[in-house]
């Protein structure tokens, strides 16, 4: 019986996973057209599965060199007579079935050379001569090349493969069919990792490459294509579409979030509805994942990364996206962004949620994170949540804070002198959700999670969707700039349900007027009744 995998390449045999075909045919296109590309995505994105089956699915027309960069050892990359014998041993052991004799006794022999004999060009001569002399034209894989990004002497091999490619078009001399370079770190970035003077920051041997624009994360289609065959072995029932669906929009199509999710409900058997999957997805980001730490290891190591991530999640500004600038592109490499429209945002759900609890339990002594953890036992009856009561006792605990004059108190919330500056200008809807979202993430930890939904269908902004068990709940955050502005919030609130299919809504408005009256109020609008709660 097939499972689920996250911890290596995927076999359509062993595991079930999306169909690649497609996207194997789209590349077998750019190998026949003779180009040299990487493929360059963040981790665990799915590409060595993909060149494992690019593998098989060009064997037929071609001889499929697959090598790991991460089978050599840093000692490998140190010099260029290291870097030559641990590729000659390499290549000997992961394609020995492929090569001639002649050309395998000149391998063996850089490969166990004594001193500094051993040198790139004297190898490249006996590559390209095999490449010549080759019944079907080589393509060569190499994986994990982040292993050798930060040694000259990759950049020096690069060159070669450079010189017998532009040798290959302007003299017919004879080369490589096709070279596939796959990792997470973008080639163009190798000299600002080596030389990080501004002057050679783009420069790089491998300016031949084509752009590699092959989407390879999962459509829900094909998300739902991989739970047709397992429903076909289990009969779970499953509603596949919907369920597909919802995976999808928790993980933007991201390959290992995607199986990992179908891998804990297969596990943990939990119910294959859209329920159980956002019961997964808050097992998934309490779980320590190498992928979740590799992450955050980013975050903690980049400032400028930090700051730019804090400025979409915090601020709400709208970032225009432009790979020439050095963070964006570090930050959509890692896999913390993507392109949408002309701006970037956050890849995903899971990657949203996941940075909020970093950045929010970075302040888990903070008082009103305490108090939430204090209460959360009477916030969840018969499992499910008490968001009214939850409201409530939110308008206490900011009140019992920050005191009876919480507009001159909120002041401090981000460190600066009541004196300096407005309420207004200090406490805006950002520090209010920011707020709201410790208080709330003491009370759902490890239970249920929450994410910030930028647009809906109708392209407006919503505030906080929290997910507890399988129930939604909709809470629009406000600050309270007088009847109509709140009355617009109502209105807008009111479509947000009619995007999730709810009934009930809730809003949470900060009012610092000094007349005013706390509590919760019930308002009805047509046939959706909306809770707000007024701080």
């Amino acid at each position: 019986m097939k499972i689920f995998n996250t911890t290596s390449p995927c076999i359509p045999e062993k595991h079930y996973m999306v169909d690649l075909s497609s996207r194997l045919a789209q590349i077998k296109d750019m190998v026949d057209a003779g180009q040299y590309f990487v493929i360059n995505r963040a981790r665990q994105y799915g590409k060595t599965t993909t060149l494992f089956a690019l593998k098989k699915f060009l064997k037929d027309s071609y001889v499929v060199l697959s090598l790991d960069f991460q089978g050599i050892s840093s000692g490998g990359f140190r010099t260029e007579e290291s870097f030559v014998k641990a590729f000659c041993r390499m290549l000997l052991a992961r394609s020995n079935e492929y090569i001639p004799e002649d050309i395998a006794s000149k391998l063996r022999d850089y490969g166990e050379r004594q001193g500094n004999e051993a040198l790139l060009d004297e190898l490249f001569v006996t590559l390209l001569r095999w490449c010549k002399e080759s019944d079907k034209p080589v393509v060569l894989m190499i994986d994990e090349v982040d292993s050798a990004t930060n040694n000259q002497v990759f950049l020096d091999f690069l060159a070669q493969l450079r010189d017998s490619y532009i040798n290959r078009d302007t003299a017919g001399n004879p080369t490589f069919q096709s070279v596939i370079l796959a990792g997470v770190t973008d080639i163009k970035n190798l000299r600002r990792k080596i030389r990080p003077e501004e002057a050679h920051r783009f420069n790089s041997p491998w300016n031949i490459a084509a752009d590699f624009k092959i989407d390879m994360s999962f459509s829900a289609d094909e998300i739902a294509g991989m739970l047709h065959e397992y429903e076909t072995d289990h009969g779970t029932g499953m509603n596949v579409k919907a369920v597909a669906q919802e995976i999808y929009n928790f993980t933007s199509g991201y390959p290992f979030l995607v199986s990992r999710i179908c891998q804990l409900i297969d596990r943990e058997k939990m119910p294959w509805t859209v329920s159980g999957v956002g019961e997964a997805v808050g097992m998934m980001i309490d779980d320590r994942s190498l992928l979740f730490e590799s992450l955050m290891n980013k975050v903690k190591e980049n400032d400028e990364l930090s700051k730019l991530l804090q400025k979409i999640l915090f601020v709400g500004d709208e970032v225009a996206y432009n790979r020439y600038i050095t963070t964006i592109d570090d930050a959509e490499m890692y896999g913390f962004i993507k392109k949408d429209g002309k701006k970037v945002a956050i890849f995903n759900r899971i990657f949203e949620t996941l940075l909020y609890d970093f950045y929010l339990l970075s302040q888990s002594m903070d008082a009103i994170f305490q108090k939430g953890i204090n209460e959360k036992s009477r916030f969840v009856i018969d499992g499910h949540l008490q968001m009214e009561v939850l409201l409530e006792r939110f308008i206490v605990t900011f009140d019992d804070l920050y005191g009876e004059h919480s507009a001159k108190n909120s002041k401090n919330l981000r460190g600066k002198k009541t004196e300096d500056v407005d309420t207004e200008e200090t406490f805006d809807e950002e520090e209010g959700r920011r707020r709201f979202l410790l208080f709330v993430r003491a009370v759902i930890n490890g239970t249920g999670n929450y994410y910030i939904e930028a647009r809906t269908r109708s392209q407006t902004r919503i505030d906080v969707v929290i997910d507890y068990l399988g129930e939604q709940f909709v809470v629009e955050l406000k600050i309270w700039r007088g009847n109509a502005y709140n009355e617009r919030g109502e209105e807008q609130l009111a479509a947000y349900l009619d995007d999730f299919h709810l009934k009930k809504g809730y809003m949470l408005s900060y009012n610092f007027n000094k007349i005013k009256t706390q509590g919760i109020r019930h308002i009805k609008l047509g046939d959706r009744e909306l809770v707000e709660a007024i701080v």
